[in-house]
């Protein structure tokens, strides 16, 4: 339960507002925030169980998926390839297509290297 309550760092709160002025249609950096009509709310945001705008949570947070998680805790997976974490989506251990590509390559050569070492043993 305290962790549900903790304090975003002061680079969290940074991320969010760096999404907010470039991404979020509803701000404009001359009056703010505009369905309220006073500044954004978005950048006083303390804590992680704080509520979000409903248009930065639908539109804005998913663009970047490291924010996404502080806010909506979901499962995390390591990167076999990079070691980075993603969220977990299925029975994917890659977390991008660029990891998968590169490790199947590996793979690839290892299988090859091991069928021409035996072929090169089952000759002598």
């Amino acid at each position: 339960m305290e962790r549900d309550h903790r304090e975003l760092t002061g680079r969290e709160r940074q991320r969010i507002r760096r999404l907010v002025v470039s991404l979020c249609a509803n701000y404009d950096r001359e009056y703010g925030c505009l369905p309220l009509g006073c500044d954004c709310y978005m950048f006083g945001i303390c804590y992680r169980s704080s509520s979000l705008c409903k248009y930065f949570r639908r539109a804005v947070q998913p663009v970047d998926p490291e924010l996404e998680a502080i806010f909506e805790p979901r499962p995390l997976s390591v990167c076999k390839q990079c070691g980075k974490s993603f969220p977990t989506k299925g029975k994917r251990c890659y977390c991008s297509d660029a990891c998968a590509a590169e490790a199947r390559r590996r793979q690839t050569a290892t299988r090859v290297r091991r069928h021409r070492e035996r072929q090169r043993n089952q000759t002598m």
